[in-house]
């Protein structure tokens, strides 16, 4: 017996001693910068791997023990792809509980009111943490990919900013904002003024977009809108110069002349009466609701006076005068 005893304690005592050197490795705080430090776990890479590239960058003195507790406590299988912090102060039990348990980190872009679309996918598709999918992709084939039915991806995507990790899809961050902005659509259109003269929600964010690009002074959105609402009531033409401008494409050169007022487009409002066929912009929350809340009124024309804001009149022959004010007097 006391052979027994005196083989196995020496045993004992280097497993006692072992479980408590693991546990000062688990413990022991990681060499982190002030700010932390950020991980990044590609779909499909092991454990093993990360640990390792923490180690190499001499964050994490003991990789392989701490795999293998990692294993041993179940925290392995639930380890998430992502990006994650690991902040200041954390040690290898913590490290493996956030990699597991934790909130991946989370990227921003925010959808600019009044970006064309193409502006808004440009800008999307440059962001680094986004995943490109539908680089060459047609506007038919990205209104495929994201389950809309609408003529044109135009209007379509709520400006708002969106959050989301690294390795999101473009595809999936347009059926986000696709979705929100029908959600919005709906509930406004609920709500909306029953003698407004847009038809339906599609319309109602047609002329949204052109509100948008009308003015950027919030409190005049829904004259606008008003000015615009009476003009379709009254089968005029909405004469707008950003439905123009839209319709020439990547052919306008900042300077909008008086051929470019006279050339048929489909959104040639000078032209054509009614709404152009398809928005022109994203429009915002704001302008949506003006657009089915126009302020009442008899204005049909407006004029802008050179500080942003506009000079509305009830007649023409009003209207020309403040041409003559505002417009010549500047020029």
């Amino acid at each position: 017996m006391r052979i027994l005893i005196r083989v196995l304690a020496p045993l004992l005592l280097l497993i006692v001693g072992g479980v408590f050197w693991v546990n000062a490795v688990l413990e022991q705080e990681l060499p982190l910068p002030v700010e932390g430090r950020v991980v990044q776990i590609a779909p499909g890479q092991s454990l093993g791997a990360v640990l390792r590239a923490l180690h190499d960058d001499e964050l994490l003195p003991y990789p392989e023990v701490v795999r293998r507790y990692a294993h041993l406590s179940g925290a392995a299988p639930r380890i998430q792809a992502g990006e994650f912090l690991i902040p200041l102060g954390t040690n290898a039990r913590g490290l493996l509980r956030i990699l597991s348990e934790g909130r991946p980190v989370m990227h921003s872009f925010t959808i600019v009111e009044g970006w064309t679309f193409r502006e808004m996918l440009r800008a999307l598709q440059a962001h680094d943490a986004i995943r490109v999918e539908l680089a060459d992709a047609s506007a038919e084939q990205i209104m495929a990919a994201i389950g809309a039915s609408e003529p044109s991806p135009e209007g379509l995507f709520l400006p708002d900013t969106y959050h989301f990790p690294r390795g999101e899809t473009d595809t999936a961050f347009l059926q986000r904002a696709y979705r929100e902005m029908q959600t919005f659509l709906a509930t406004a259109w609920a709500e909306r003024d029953p003698t407004v003269a847009v038809a339906d929600p599609y319309q109602a964010l047609t002329l949204a977009s052109i509100v948008e690009k009308e003015t950027g002074v919030a409190d005049e959105r829904p004259q606008i809108a008003g000015v615009f609402d009476r003009r379709l009531k009254l089968n005029m033409r909405l004469e707008t110069d950003p439905t123009v401008i839209y319709g020439l494409g990547e052919s306008f050169d900042g300077d909008l002349r008086r051929r470019d007022l006279d050339a048929d487009t489909p959104y040639n409002t000078y032209t054509r009466r009614g709404l152009p066929p398809t928005p022109i912009a994203l429009p915002s929350p704001a302008a949506i609701l003006a657009a089915m809340h126009p302020a009442p009124g008899d204005t049909l024309y407006f004029v802008a006076i050179g500080d942003g804001r506009h000079h509305f009149s009830s007649s023409y022959d009003e209207h020309l005068d403040a041409v003559r004010r505002y417009q010549l007097r500047r020029r």
